[in-house]
């Protein structure tokens, strides 16, 4: 039987994590930054971000820009209008990866995509995250209700237009949880804001 090259064997290395390592992760499972500056260069990897390599005949991934925060920012969570598109309740398309932070947290180091950082309370980071394997990698972003609560709390910064629309797409997506809703508003105090709005969405 014919022994596997080190390329065969990075190649296969690959494909079992789902296609997309980080550098330091491709060393701890034997790949050499040489071989991967080998498959890189013949065309069989591609650089998703700085240090974050793709198997390029993998699956095109369904939400690339969410790789490199899965990969690269441990404690970030995918938030703000980046989370309304995962949900399905907004109509823009976000020019930034939103992603909320520790509030000790410093500024990652990723070129690619443009990101946008929010950071946050322990208990405002904490409250609402969901895992979800995208990609193969485990990918953090807020619930649905915790996602509507922290636009209405940063309305400020993503536009009021934004929220509104939001709110209104999830009330007519008829798969709401206004207990949930008003539970994160109440405890992140932005409940006596939130409640008009949603009055004023239900009985249109």
């Amino acid at each position: 039987m014919k022994k596997k090259s080190k390329l065969e064997l990075a190649i296969a290395a690959f494909r079992e994590a789902g296609g997309i390592l980080t550098m330091s992760e491709a060393m701890k499972v034997g790949i050499h930054r040489r071989e991967l500056y080998t498959l890189r260069d013949e065309g069989d990897l591609e650089i998703v971000s700085r240090g974050l390599y793709r198997l390029v005949d993998m699956p095109d991934p369904s939400f690339p820009d969410f790789i490199p925060v899965a990969k690269k920012i441990p404690h970030g969570v995918i938030c703000l209008i980046s989370a309304l598109a995962f949900h399905e309740i907004t109509t823009q398309i976000p020019h930034f990866i939103y992603v909320a932070l520790p509030s000790q947290a410093h500024k990652p180091t990723i070129s690619h995509p443009p990101m946008r950082y929010f950071w946050y309370s322990k208990k405002l980071l904490n409250t609402g995250v969901q895992e979800h394997s995208i990609d193969g990698c485990t990918v953090m972003i807020f619930d649905v209700e915790k996602t509507l609560v922290d636009c209405v709390k940063f309305r400020n910064k993503i536009g009021m237009d934004i929220v509104l629309e939001a709110l209104k797409m999830y009330w007519q997506s008829r798969k709401t949880n206004l207990d949930k809703l008003f539970e994160y508003a109440k405890l992140f105090h932005v409940d006596k804001i939130l409640k008009p709005i949603m009055e004023t969405i239900v009985s249109g």
